[in-house]
């Protein structure tokens, strides 16, 4: 068992003000897998104060101290990878070759990332008579989600350290332990004190102080909307920048010149990786209504050729989700979906065949869902995939659209002029064609009530920064 009861606040391991422990479960076992100390808005304040006196000095350091930081940091990533991804599995059932290969990966990327565009970032400019400058913004709070843990630590930590932010880090309390890892990380690299914080916590306890704080000059938030919304309130008496990573309920439109069977096979496939805990999940499939049944039984194929098990095993392509909080909210949408009157095709409610333990889902499919059910608005962040039938390029776009979120929209089709025309009218922050997603260096964040702002490559740089205007020194 892991036993994380420390913060990291100044450079040292210290003790929480008031001590209070929380179990973290192991989702695919339902038993306890390690202990996290629970902080207070007294530890908050310490980790302001100490974020506030580095910021003095590591705001105004050097960009080449800055790359040779986040280089150690690489490096100190590399000697502890396969310890993230254990922990990653761990505490929140992702398979081993998805923790290894994408969840642990996705931090090595946005570190070494961030340490290129550093590298010829432009820092400096002119405007007329006046010189433009990018300076840090200065004490950053990062609250990061369960999901995808490392990868949205790194795309935060990352940019804000290159630009020269100090930063104070609360993980998910669900999904702590990698954040620790993480935190020992930035140790072995030698970041100087103060520099990087974390705490752990819960919202109320962590996350309200954090955000309320007179110190802190930024937040970014990645998880849920009404949560999100939380996080700006407390924000907005401090008048602090508030960035936001938030819910989904992306559509996926397949048009009527694509292949289906390799366009319906390759969406359901992406819609069940990581259990469908993903934000930009293309959780709403449009198909041509006279290709509804088709699209469905080529979707129930891939679902039930999906293998749900224990997260160690070779052949377990799907986990479990990651508590038992999300298991009844999945499973009570499901049932919601039923009752709405959508076709059940495949999974449904209950454990799957042969598990009876650990928060696993069925692989669900519905079809001949319509936009005004629960099931196609609200984000139900489990493997449960709707599919819903247009008439008409148009009506396809609407349904689209239909929705208080703008993540990611997804679009199948062989026509790219039409393709493209597609793209232009969805409401989104990034669409994908063909099952192509982007890169490390593409610009991941969206529109609505999906929230603001911009992470990963040169785009996740902006928001740590401020721009200043020294007029008649162009």
């Amino acid at each position: 068992m892991r036993i994380y009861d420390q913060f990291y606040i100044n450079g040292e391991w210290v003790d929480p003000v008031t001590p209070r422990s929380l179990d973290v479960i192991n989702p695919a076992t339902e038993q306890v897998c390690g202990k996290i100390s629970i902080g207070s808005a007294a530890d908050v304040d310490k980790a302001a104060q100490a974020a506030r006196a580095a910021f003095a000095t590591f705001g105004q350091s050097s960009r080449q101290e800055r790359i040779e930081l986040l280089a150690a940091i690489c490096e100190a990533y590399q000697n502890n990878y396969q310890d993230l991804a254990d922990a990653i599995s761990e505490e929140m059932g992702a398979p081993t070759k998805l923790a290894v290969e994408a969840q642990a990966a996705s931090g090595i990327g946005h570190l070494s990332t961030a340490l290129e565009v550093l590298k010829n970032y432009e820092f400096e400019g002119t405007a007329g008579h006046s010189m433009i400058v990018k300076e840090p913004i200065g004490v950053c709070g990062l609250i990061t989600p369960w999901n995808w843990p490392v990868n949205q630590i790194t795309c935060k930590v990352a940019p804000a350290l290159a630009v020269g932010c100090t930063v104070i880090l609360k993980p998910s309390e669900v999904a702590p332990m990698c954040g620790y890892i993480f935190s020992k990380i930035m140790e072995e690299a030698g970041v100087p004190a103060g520099v990087y914080n974390m705490i752990n916590g819960d919202g109320p306890g962590v996350g309200t102080a954090l955000s309320s704080h007179p110190e802190v000059d930024m937040m970014s938030f990645t998880g849920s909307t009404r949560a999100g919304a939380l996080v700006a309130q407390n924000a907005a008496p401090t008048v602090k920048r508030v960035t936001q990573e938030l819910g989904g309920k992306s559509p996926n439109i397949v048009l009527d010149d694509v292949d289906l069977e390799a366009a319906v096979t390759r969406s359901t496939m992406t819609m069940f990786m990581n259990t469908g805990q993903s934000c930009n999940a293309p959780s709403r499939m449009l198909v041509p209504a006279d290709k509804m049944e088709a699209a469905a039984e080529i979707a129930a194929r891939v679902a039930d050729a999906v293998v749900v098990g224990d997260p160690k095993a070779e052949t377990t392509t799907m986990g479990p989700v990651v508590s038992d909080v999300q298991f009844n909210k999945i499973q009570s949408l499901i049932q919601t979906g039923i009752d709405e009157g959508a076709t059940l095709v495949t999974g449904g409610t209950g454990l799957p065949d042969g598990l009876d333990k650990g928060y696993f889902v069925k692989p669900t499919i519905f079809s001949n869902v319509n936009n005004e059910m629960t099931i196609a608005q609200e984000e139900i962040f489990g493997p449960v995939m709707a599919i819903l039938p247009y008439n008409s390029e148009e009506e396809a776009i609407a349904i689209a659209n239909d929705t208080p979120y703008g993540l990611a929209g997804y679009i199948q089709g062989d026509n790219m002029e039409k393709v493209r025309s597609v793209a232009a009218k969805i409401r989104a922050g990034n669409i994908n064609v063909n099952g192509v997603s982007g890169d490390l260096n593409t610009p991941f964040g969206g529109f609505k009530q999906s929230g603001n702002g911009r992470e990963w490559g040169e785009h996740g740089f902006i928001d740590f920064l401020e721009i200043k205007a020294i007029s008649g020194a162009g």
